[in-house]
């Protein structure tokens, strides 16, 4: 892996914001002063295509970054954009089970659920 790739995947793992492409940028030159815009967002890019981070595109504006790709959900400020997980890793609950056997035909290889609401920030502003 090279340095630039690791110093992107460090500055990702570091936090639990899910920041976007620009914030990764701004947190790797940190470490690397000269690197460039299109280097981090390459690698970002290549750790994604490697499994090592994930992409959360909610169709919204920029897109999200995340180091941890097990399995879990995300809970989305519709305020500020904030994107959290939530504590929650189990199984697929009933209704997820259900809605699989439902995609008659289908091969399901992974399904989202997406969260919504007020963050606290965002609620005690209001």
């Amino acid at each position: 892996m090279t340095h630039q790739r690791r110093a992107v995947l460090e500055a990702l793992a570091s936090v639990d914001t899910h920041p976007t492409a620009a914030e990764v940028y701004e947190m790797v030159r940190q470490a690397l002063p000269d690197v460039s815009q299109g280097t981090v967002y390459r690698n970002l890019r290549k750790l994604i295509e490697l499994g090592y981070a994930q992409e959360l595109d909610y169709g919204s504006g920029a897109s999200h970054f995340d180091a941890c790709v097990e399995p879990h959900y995300h809970v989305r400020c519709t305020d500020c954009g904030r994107v959290a997980d939530l504590p929650i890793h189990s199984e697929p609950t009933p209704c997820i089970d259900e809605a699989r056997r439902a995609a008659d035909g289908w091969t399901i290889s992974e399904h989202r659920v997406e969260f919504m609401g007020l963050c606290p920030g965002c609620r005690k502003s209001e």
